[in-house]
């Protein structure tokens, strides 16, 4: 049965990522991409639905960590008859797609259970299971299902008993037993026997090494931003540079609920503000990867331009319903692919526009294809940044004129001014100029409501939006400009629940979806950035202290936090909220100076 959301652990090699919960189990991961189906989904259902367990037999309590600012996962296992440690993690830098879990003895002998349960498809096919001898002292089981092979190897091995495989052994202090799962294409041969110490080795010190890159010095709550900014980079693929929004499927914004949506594919705002943390602290790498991956994915027509896509660039992302699937706390449907990628998203570009433009100020060198394209994206949008969109929440209710939307059409073409303006580079910056203006005051008269002194989540509405919050942060008004002040007067009033902030009133009905949901975290970090640009650095630091202290046991954060039951909610970890919180770290260390 699935854990609660934040007794989790993340890890990954950069092309997928598997959660571990604190009682030794497996019980998410697709292979051998972020978005491929996953073959352990017991989170989303049962421990029939495919989970990989090692745990001991009877009572223990346990206790985690992160391997020296790394991602491989601690677990230390304590029983009245010893102590073991238990390491997971999945190695990085080769194209191979491997689970290693490392059970080392530490005092006493532990007696453990190991249950491996493969599912493939979501947890709907029972793989066909079979031992291999591939070599001398090399033993394997190996589960295949169409496509896909696991190979499960170990210093002993489970046996079958009722459609899984199940096995207890002693564990003395001294002892360490190396087990490992890899994928492969099921037509090609079972893959070599690795040496996993090695692997393991170079896995912490690639880590270490990209981390000493950063600029991390007087932050506030720097282990936090290490932790956010170390899941940033594992939610980034390797190879294409797409950069998911979160792991994970499904995962309720309300618990038994039905607002349960797929977040393994790479939105173009969410990694446009996933460059703009990683920028902040220095990391510039993943930017050049990004751009390169965005001039794929995009193709050649403007009007082609989608608001997400999959790991790889690929366009379809059909929404479908698994009935098989009970979902995370009864909460159904569970789907895989998300509607909204037809959606018209105005805003997208503006963040678009604002990663690219702060890669150029850290000096990642410019490419004519990207600006290219760039210049291409915000002609297109002279066109028709006047129509309405669905916004930044992906509303499934009638489009609006949603003012954040307006905001960062500003910011699209301010950006664009920039970039003739500071770097030499070519367009027409007279009309994108005007064009600005023109953004910039339709807002402050259509999006502003005098009478409350506050921005209005849309044009035809009183009510107010979290996401309004950003508009001192892109520079659309100073943070001590008065109507600044009033909306985030007006956020306090009408979008604070317990001390933290709501997207927006779902009682308006505006998103056209039933049910309510919880706190955003990224709100409230955009609270944190929004409260310092206003010269508010006490409240600022107060409301940080705050949201840092309902990070997990190991620093990770979901995308919404249920403060009546405590507990996380939404998919998990969430990479809005992490870049969030590295962003509001930086935006009051540059206050506090």
């Amino acid at each position: 049965m699935a854990l609660p959301i934040e007794d989790y652990a993340l890890i990954g090699d950069r092309h997928t990522a598997a959660l571990v919960g604190r009682n030794g189990s497996i019980d998410w991961l697709c292979l051998p991409r972020f978005d491929s189906p996953a073959c352990f989904a017991g989170l989303l259902g049962d421990d029939d639905h495919g989970h990989w367990q090692l745990v001991p037999v009877g009572e223990w309590t346990s206790t985690r960590r992160y391997v020296d600012d790394s991602t491989s996962l601690e677990t230390t296992f304590t029983t009245a008859d010893g102590v073991v440690t238990l390491l997971d993690l999945m190695p990085t830098g080769d194209d191979r797609a491997d689970v290693v879990r490392r059970l080392t003895g530490v005092e006493g002998t532990v007696r453990f259970r190991h249950e491996w349960v493969v599912r493939m498809d979501y947890g709907h096919i029972k793989p066909w299971v079979t031992r291999h001898h591939p070599g001398k002292g090399d033993h394997a089981i190996t589960a295949v299902a169409g496509p896909d092979m696991l190979v499960l190897r170990g210093p002993r091995l489970p046996t079958p008993t009722d459609h899984k495989h199940a096995d207890e052994f002693d564990v003395a202090a001294g002892d360490t037993l190396t087990f490992s799962t890899t994928w492969v294409r099921s037509s090609d041969p079972i893959p070599d026997k690795e040496k996993m110490k090695k692997r393991i080795k170079a896995t912490i010190r690639d880590e270490r090494g990209w981390l000493d890159q950063c600029k991390l010095e007087g932050l506030p709550h720097r282990d936090a931003v290490v932790r956010s900014l170390l899941t940033l980079r594992l939610l980034t693929h390797e190879k294409t540079g797409g950069i998911v929004a979160a792991p994970t499927t499904s995962l309720p914004e309300a618990f038994g609920g039905s607002r349960n949506w797929d977040y393994r594919y790479c939105w173009l705002r969410d990694a446009a503000l996933t460059l703009e943390a990683l920028i902040s602290a220095g990391a510039t790498e993943e930017a050049e990867k990004w751009r390169t991956w965005l001039l794929r994915a995009a193709a050649g027509d403007p009007a082609d331009l989608q608001i997400m896509y999959a790991v790889d660039g690929a366009r379809r992302l059909p929404e479908i319903e698994l009935d098989h699937l009970p979902g995370y706390a009864d909460s159904r449907p569970v789907r895989i692919g998300n509607g909204a990628v037809t959606q018209r998203q105005t805003d997208v570009l503006g963040e678009v526009m604002i990663a690219l433009s702060e890669s150029r100020d850290a000096g990642v060198p410019s490419d004519a294809n990207a600006w290219s394209l760039q210049r291409q994206l915000v002609d297109a949008l002279a066109d028709s940044w006047q129509e309405p969109d669905h916004g930044i929440w992906e509303i499934r209710g009638p489009v609006q004129h949603f003012t954040h939307s307006r905001a960062m059409v500003w910011a699209a073409f301010d950006r664009a001014v920039r970039a003739v303006e500071d770097h030499g580079l070519e367009g027409p910056v007279d009309r994108w100029r005007e064009l600005r203006d023109a953004v910039h005051a339709e807002v402050c008269e259509r999006g502003f409501d005098t009478e409350r002194n506050t921005f209005t989540q849309h044009y035809d509405t009183r009510e107010v939006d979290a996401s309004l919050l950003v508009l001192p942060l892109i520079g659309f008004l100073p943070g001590d400009d008065p109507r600044v002040l009033g909306t985030i007067a007006a956020v306090e009033a009408d979008l604070m629940c317990d001390g933290l902030v709501l997207r927006y009133r779902t009682e308006s009905g505006v998103d056209g979806l039933e049910g309510d949901e919880h706190p955003f975290l990224a709100c409230s970090f955009w609270l944190v950035s929004a409260y310092a640009e206003a010269g508010r650095p006490d409240d600022a630091r107060a409301l940080l202290d705050r949201l840092v202290g309902l990070c997990n046991d190991v620093g990770l954060l979901a995308e919404e936090y249920d403060v009546d039951g405590d507990r996380m909610a939404g998919n998990f970890p969430q990479a809005f909220s992490h870049l969030a919180l590295v962003q509001a770290a930086f935006r009051l260390h540059q206050h506090q100076q």
